[in-house]
């Protein structure tokens, strides 16, 4: 396969502070958005954001401290990108772009556009649509390409939570963990804030799909909650944590836990899952394991490859 001029793919991710000293700050950015939160009226959501930042970055830092004294996932998304530049051959420019850190959406483009990239595959690590992250992350993007490449041309993939090889790699780790001890399935998406799926968001839709393509190959159904929430505003339900209650109340002695919404491991994952949520069950007197993020899984990153390679043929720019 050979191409004029290099395609661009540019892999796009929350983001997360990489030391202590970056929590704060990131907080900042996350909660100036409203597309994830809205803080009162416009005029008042960077000061609110302000102050929201400031009141929970000691416990935040706090929690980045017990995994390593920061978020792992710029490292991770960049041994993907790595992967997948190699598993895309010398006609691709891969690069990655963080909502709320770094590297910025302007940063990318502008690498990009210095490499000659003038066709451009935004490829969002979140399987499952959502308004608040791909939504937000696309949006992002595009103003970059409208302030420094406007000539360039876009491909998008917004959302993949049935592809095949996706769900592939999420029931063979399902199954491995069911063969090792048994057990309850448990998977745990990241919230949202209700208001968000009464006005159209797909993404609880999306995360049923997945679950559904899931268990056709493990044959063993699950139980869907939500986890991570922040702000005064009703969220999806049931969280994570009732849901262990509601398990342990059950006589459920194991629990295996998906991080459904999540690819790459971060303080979710780590934190949340690992620490506080194995903690919960401990106490309720239940084991708890977690099945391993994809990450950089070579099977994983073929699943890119086919995403980015079926972009590129809509948009005939590959053969």
């Amino acid at each position: 396969m050979s191409v004029s001029e290099p395609i661009g793919v540019l892999l796009l991710n929350l983001g997360g502070p990489e030391t202590v000293e970056d929590v704060r700050p990131f907080l900042y950015n996350l909660f100036s958005d409203r597309l994830i939160i809205r803080l009162g009226p416009p005029f008042l959501q960077r000061p609110i954001a302000w102050w929201i930042a400031r009141r929970r970055a000691p416990k935040s830092r706090e929690y980045y401290s017990r995994i390593g004294g920061g978020s792992p996932l710029s490292r991770i998304t960049a041994a993907q990108c790595a992967a997948l530049r190699d598993a895309l051959g010398p006609d691709f420019v891969v690069d990655m772009a963080m909502r709320y850190w770094k590297p910025s959406s302007l940063e990318a483009v502008e690498r990009l556009r210095g490499r000659g990239v003038r066709r451009l595959v935004a490829l969002t690590l979140y399987p499952h649509y959502s308004i608040a992250t791909t939504g937000s992350s696309l949006a992002d993007l595009r103003r970059a390409l409208r302030e420094r490449a406007p000539e360039t041309k876009l491909a998008e993939v917004d959302a993949w939570p049935d592809h095949p090889g996706y769900t592939a790699c999420l029931a063979r780790r399902i199954t491995a963990a069911l063969e090792d001890g048994g057990g309850e399935v448990v998977y745990s998406a990241h919230s949202l804030p209700v208001k968000c799926i009464d006005e159209g968001d797909p993404y609880v839709e999306h995360l049923g799909r997945t679950i559904a393509a899931v268990e056709r190959v493990t044959g063993v159904s699950g139980h869907l909650c939500y986890q991570s929430r922040s702000g005064p505003v009703e969220w999806l339900s049931p969280s994570t944590p009732q849901t262990l209650e509601t398990l342990a109340s059950s006589g459920c002695g194991r629990v295996v836990m998906v991080p459904i919404s999540f690819v790459s491991d971060h303080v979710e994952t780590l934190f949340e899952i690992d620490i506080q949520y194995r903690e919960q069950a401990s106490s309720l007197g239940m084991e708890l394991v977690r099945t391993p993020s994809l990450n950089t899984d070579p099977a994983f990153i073929a699943v890119l490859r086919d995403l980015c390679l079926a972009a590129c043929r809509e948009k005939e720019w590959l053969p």
